[in-house]
């Protein structure tokens, strides 16, 4: 799943899960790369980006929710 379309239709904990899985393969990434070369070390950009989108949703969620309060 790397789409923008498809992390806003997860559910707040779904999200926060998925958030927790990415940085975990994120960081097996950058070690498996620093121990050894990876086959595709631009996964390791497309991971943070990916990260990166997954922290915007989240972050636009509470900005939302604190607006409707």
């Amino acid at each position: 799943m790397k789409k923008v379309s498809e992390i806003k239709q997860l559910k707040d904990k779904e999200l926060h899960e998925k958030l927790k899985v990415e940085r975990e393969l994120y960081t097996k990434l950058k070690i498996q790369h620093a121990v050894s070369t990876i086959e595709n070390p631009a996964r390791i950009t497309a991971q943070r980006k990916f990260i990166a989108q997954i922290l915007t949703e989240t972050n636009a969620r509470k900005a939302k929710a604190a607006s409707a309060k």
